[in-house]
């Protein structure tokens, strides 16, 4: 098990993200790269295209966000997820380097997937915060786990929050995230995470940044953040689904060198600080790409509601995930088409 709590200083994650660019060599020159800047851990996101959301050609399946807009949620997903067969590698070669190596997964099969390898600890994204279900089952490892909080309300945190505690996870650490790509400074509301803290008091908090840079980071670290997490790229030049807002080489290493220093070497940067913000306007557009409930088989009138014909997957036209329990076994109401989103209105009273 890692502890990844240092005292006197944060720990700094690298986020390979779809960075590697369906290349498994320069997936394995991320995790090098990763530490020989001084990177604590470097982290996976776990998922196919199949599993996170439907090859579907409706408008709602279609990506309108700045980075990525016009492409098919499918497309983008199969362009940015790291292959399976590739997982093998990869954490021999984070072992071999002597970096600590783990993913975020995004549905239960990614989880019993990664833990063939025993990762010490796991991930939830800001988006996937709202899947109770996957989060219920990533505690029951009884691991560590990491939660981003973008887009979500102060009802959700402590709606995932208390569902990991139940659910058997005693090592908990919330990061104060804004899920825009990239974040300006002025938008990362660093009082969010100082009030998460005294909302919480005995979890951990800290920053998942996608601000340019490090000043964000480096402020997040003066105001207590005992975790730091940036994407990462071998150059942003390279392009890559994730690289605009990514740390090249340089920045990664000035950043964790930064995470060792004494506090008077780090910037503050008062426009990073902001506002206690849970309502996080700018974040709206990406809400609508969490996960819901989504038909995916066709389904008569009469037939039962189950686990093959109904899944969590992105994006977020249907039920929360969390309705899930009350809907499997349920008879459906009407014929009901491959690609809808699930509504109450399909499931017999």
């Amino acid at each position: 098990m890692i502890d990844f709590y240092f005292p006197d200083r944060a720990f700094v994650i690298a986020e390979m993200s779809g960075n590697h660019n369906q290349d498994l060599g320069r997936a394995l020159r991320l995790i090098e790269t990763a530490a020989e800047c001084g990177a604590d851990a470097i982290k996976l996101q776990t998922y196919t295209a199949d599993t996170i959301t439907i090859d579907h050609d409706s408008p709602e399946f279609m990506v309108d966000l700045p980075l990525w807009k016009g492409k098919k949620l499918y497309d983008l997903y199969q362009d940015a997820h790291t292959p399976w067969e590739w997982h093998g590698q990869l954490f021999d070669k984070a072992k071999t380097v002597g970096i600590t190596m783990f993913s975020t997964p995004f549905d239960e099969t990614s989880v019993d997937f990664l833990e063939q390898f025993d990762p010490p600890l796991y991930k939830i994204a800001s988006s996937e915060l709202v899947d109770i279900p996957l989060v219920k089952h990533v505690a029951g490892t009884g691991k560590p786990i990491i939660m981003s909080t973008g887009m979500a309300s102060l009802e959700e945190i402590y709606d995932a929050v208390s569902s990991a505690r139940m659910s058997g996870c005693r090592d908990l650490t919330l990061l104060h995230c804004v899920s825009a790509y990239p974040t300006p400074i002025e938008h990362a509301n660093l009082a969010t995470m100082c009030e998460l803290a005294r909302l919480f008091p005995d979890i951990r908090v800290g920053l998942s940044d996608h601000s340019l840079g490090t000043q964000v980071a480096q402020t997040a670290i003066l105001l207590g953040a005992t975790v730091i997490e940036k994407h990462l790229t071998l150059d942003r030049a390279d392009g890559g689904v994730d690289s605009a807002f990514s740390l090249e080489p340089y920045e990664l290493r000035h950043l964790c060198d930064l995470a060792r220093s004494r506090r008077d070497k780090l910037q503050l940067t008062d426009a990073a600080i902001g506002v206690i913000d849970f309502e996080k306007a700018g974040e709206s557009p990406g809400r609508a790409y969490r996960p819901s409930l989504y038909v995916v088989r066709n389904i008569l009138a009469g037939e039962s509601f189950s686990h093959d014909n109904v899944k969590s997957l992105r994006p977020a036209r249907g039920l929360p995930p969390k309705e899930i329990d009350r809907i499997v076994g349920r008879t459906a109401s009407c014929d009901i088409s491959f690609g809808t989103p699930l509504s109450w209105d399909h499931v017999v009273a």
